[in-house]
């Protein structure tokens, strides 16, 4: 409960960074600015093409924690797509990072094939979160930090892929763990 009350407390300065453009028109800053200069048919093509991708994101997130064992799993893997939910997103996406990485790290224990791994993503992870939050900031501050958050993502997302493409391997070559995960994939989750 106080967790969840700190999350929302929280997010409300996000809300407001994310207002500010709005509450005051005249400054002309921050991401607003940014579309309005593409236009607006491209400004909703690049809107429409970075919900998508946060789509596929989402996905391959809750995969990653369908995958690995569920006695490992510190999330639900529906709770990724929390990421959705603005301006709550903001504060929660440490989160669902925090706990998908917590998840391979417990996995790897039981798992070779996550025996290489290092730092499980948080690295990428965080850093995308934190340069969002930064990208709020209106002007070429927020600018840049948008700029390192979409790179930091793309990173941890190629990290994640990775992470899934060793797990489905493991999970071939262990048909019992496989049966394990099988029931873990069930509507029950």
């Amino acid at each position: 409960m106080l967790l969840t009350f700190a999350k929302i407390a929280l997010t409300i300065p996000v809300a407001y960074a994310l207002a500010y453009p709005f509450l005051n028109p005249t400054v002309d800053a921050g991401m607003f600015r940014e579309l309005k200069m593409v236009g607006p048919i491209a400004g909703i093509a690049i809107t429409a093409a970075f919900l998508v991708a946060v789509f596929l994101y989402c996905r391959d997130l809750q995969r990653t924690l369908v995958l690995v064992r569920p006695d490992s799993r510190t999330a639900s893997p529906r709770s990724v797509w929390l990421m959705f939910l603005l301006p709550y997103n903001f504060v929660e996406d440490f989160f669902i990072i925090a706990n998908v990485a917590k998840s391979l790290r417990r996995e790897a224990q039981h798992n070779q094939a996550l025996q290489s791994f290092k730092g499980f993503g948080s690295v990428s992870g965080f850093g995308w979160c934190s340069a969002q939050i930064v990208s709020l900031i209106p002007h070429e501050v927020g600018s840049l930090a948008g700029v390192l958050a979409l790179l930091a993502w793309v990173i941890h997302w190629r990290f994640i892929r990775n992470a899934n493409r060793l797990l489905s391997e493991s999970l071939q070559a262990n048909p019992a763990f496989e049966r394990d995960c099988a029931k873990a994939r069930s509507p029950s989750i």
